[in-house]
């Protein structure tokens, strides 16, 4: 439960899959599609895309910030998140996320503890954990 608000947006749904978002600021109004590989049209994004970009970004800045709390500063930092779409056994429609973190100039065992913490850390992580099968590869 949220005991302190720090943001609040909200985005409107017209179409589902094959709509338009528009957030309340407008700053974003974009057109969602059916990807090809549902039977879709394609050419426009989707919520996987919107959600994977979404995740890789917020995970992104809790690793910065982990390691601004542990004054490690590497010379880069990046997240991939990989979104998968798929079902599981009961055919109930599923997500799975592989976050690749890279943390240049890192040596490998410290940058793994760190996207361990960040995983603590991000929102997004918290959100989904215990829901969605989420795999950190720092590469």
């Amino acid at each position: 439960m949220i005991s302190k608000e720090l943001y609040k947006t909200s985005v409107k749904a017209v179409g589902g899959r094959d709509g338009k978002l528009e957030s309340d600021d407008g700053l974003l109004s974009i057109n969602v599609l059916h990807p090809k590989e549902l039977g879709g049209p394609g050419g426009a994004t989707n919520p996987e895309q919107l959600f994977g970009g979404g995740y890789a970004a917020c995970f992104e800045s809790a690793l910065n910030l982990v390691c601004r709390q542990r004054q490690i500063k590497p010379d880069s930092t990046s997240v991939t998140a990989r979104v998968t779409l798929g079902k599981d056994a009961e055919d109930n429609f599923e997500l799975a996320v592989i976050l690749d973190i890279t943390l240049a100039g890192v040596e490998r065992s410290q940058a793994e503890d760190i996207a361990k913490a960040a995983h603590n850390v991000c929102p997004y992580s918290r959100a989904t954990r215990g829901n969605i099968d989420v795999q950190l590869n720092v590469v």
